[in-house]
């Protein structure tokens, strides 16, 4: 989602794509498209990544010497590997293990690094003075994951949640 909402920030997809080809990350495409939900528009960008170079559990560690060897500039290095530091502590409290122990599933395939760092690439890009937010809805249900049924928000994302206003609404995951 993000990165089709940069796109309609007026980020060049050609540029995106140069700026991630310096992640050295082989295997996948973007493909962009207009889409109209509910009668919003906006675009899509989807990471559509070849079967047979899919990551499936990916330490910490491997992320963070992959984008640390990029082509990327420090400051969308810093960026990048502050995300993916977040999540790994929090999945590392979570599961009660180090930090370099941490296996990245869901997030460490090819398309969330893509996502992470293709963020990245496109906030430095447009160079805001500040960034807020309004509270996350954090939505509720349940779903169905590696680690068997998990509460919607999963327990790692609770806790990066920690600190930040968020509420629960009554649509489902």
């Amino acid at each position: 989602m993000i990165l089709g909402a940069m796109v309609d920030a007026e980020i060049d997809i050609k540029v995106l794509r140069k700026e991630l080809k310096k992640l050295d990350l082989h295997g996948y495409s973007l493909k962009v498209s207009k889409v109209k939900r509910k009668g919003i528009k906006g675009t899509k960008v989807d990471v559509i990544v070849d079967k047979k170079k899919h990551l499936h559990h990916t330490l910490y560690k491997d992320i963070k010497r992959l984008i640390e060897r990029s082509k990327l500039s420090k400051k969308i290095k810093e960026d990048s590997l502050a995300i993916f530091k977040d999540i790994a502590e929090a999945e590392a409290k979570i599961h009660r293990t180090s930090v370099d122990n941490v296996h990245f599933h869901e997030v460490g395939a090819v398309d969330s690094i893509v996502d992470v760092v293709g963020a990245s690439i496109c906030i430095n890009l447009l160079n805001p003075d500040i960034i807020l937010s309004s509270p996350i809805n954090t939505g509720k249900g349940m779903v169905k994951t590696e680690h068997g049924l998990l509460p919607v928000p999963a327990p790692a994302t609770t806790e990066m949640l920690k600190g930040f206003p968020s509420y629960s609404s009554d649509i489902e995951f």
